[in-house]
């Protein structure tokens, strides 16, 4: 359903209470707002064609490559995937744009990818947020995302009982392993990490592309979307974990499933985000 017919902002505090930070509102969603979001974002892969596919041509080609390069040191596949979860975000920063373009009735075109990709940032009259917000933050997610897969590296290789080479030997000396819990201590390294990432990051992104937004203004926002609706935004963090999950046991599944679940998170950001009294980012006239 469009923005103005969802259900009323949730009360938030005056703003003096908020400090100098200009927040939008947040509304409260149901249970299965989620699954209208992944409806929406087929609904706007299918519009966006070649262009969208190409933004889960390009990582499912890469983790060909490192899987190719890496078959034989399964720790670092291993670290480097789970890294991949972190810095999604910003990997999905041109099918916001598209999915934006697409509700703006604008063209969609591979112009509108470089644009965003180059010179989106870009405002010199910004008060605030004008230079390179958006890849600000998408530099401190791949620097959570590389401290991760170098954590992820040395539990397997310091706890695991014997080598990890494979997966195969992930499975039997790692998830299998009786009297250990090097798994257990993995997975929840990994939770304690990607919790607080997801609550940072689950609207920032599409927000920081949107609205002329400094970084903090945007992660205040994401975590005020979680708190509001924990319940539903956790089946989406659920959704996001399974389907992507999926897409990497496959790799060929990346090509569809990351455009899919890019552009549902954008209806994400529309749905639970009242931005209307932010002003707009937009690029320069005649910026290529």
């Amino acid at each position: 359903m469009p923005p103005s017919k969802l259900p009323p902002l949730s009360p938030l505090p005056p703003p003096a209470t908020r400090g100098a930070l200009a927040l939008p509102g947040i509304r409260s969603i149901s249970l299965a707002q989620p699954l209208i979001w992944l409806a929406r974002g087929a609904q706007d892969m299918r519009r966006g064609g070649w262009l969208s596919l190409l933004h889960g041509l390009v990582p499912a080609a890469f983790g060909g490559l490192l899987v190719l390069l890496a078959r034989d040191h399964f720790w670092l596949l291993a670290g480097a995937f789970s890294g991949f979860l972190v810095v999604a975000p910003v990997l999905a920063t041109g099918l916001y744009a598209i999915s934006r373009a697409i509700e703006r009735g604008e063209p969609v075109n591979p112009q509108l990818i470089v644009q965003t990709w180059t010179r989106w940032q870009y405002s010199r009259y910004a008060a605030k947020g004008g230079y390179w917000s958006l890849v600000r933050f998408g530099l401190l997610l791949a620097l959570a995302g590389t401290g991760w897969v170098l954590t992820s590296a040395a539990l397997i290789t310091l706890l695991a009982t014997q080598p990890i080479n494979t997966p195969l030997d992930f499975l039997r000396h790692v998830v299998l392993a009786p009297g250990h819990y090097v798994f257990e201590l993995w997975l929840t390294m990994g939770g304690l990490l990607a919790a607080p990432i997801f609550a940072s990051s689950v609207i920032a992104m599409p927000l920081l592309l949107d609205r002329r937004v400094d970084v903090l203004q945007a992660v205040l926002t994401s975590w005020q979307a979680v708190l509001t609706n924990p319940v539903p935004l956790a089946l989406w963090a659920a959704l996001i974990m399974g389907l992507t999950l999926l897409g990497l046991g496959t790799l060929l599944g990346l090509i569809v499933l990351l455009p899919l679940l890019g552009h549902a998170s954008w209806h994400a950001y529309r749905d639970l985000v009242d931005a209307s009294a932010l002003p707009e980012r937009l690029p320069p006239e005649g910026a290529a």
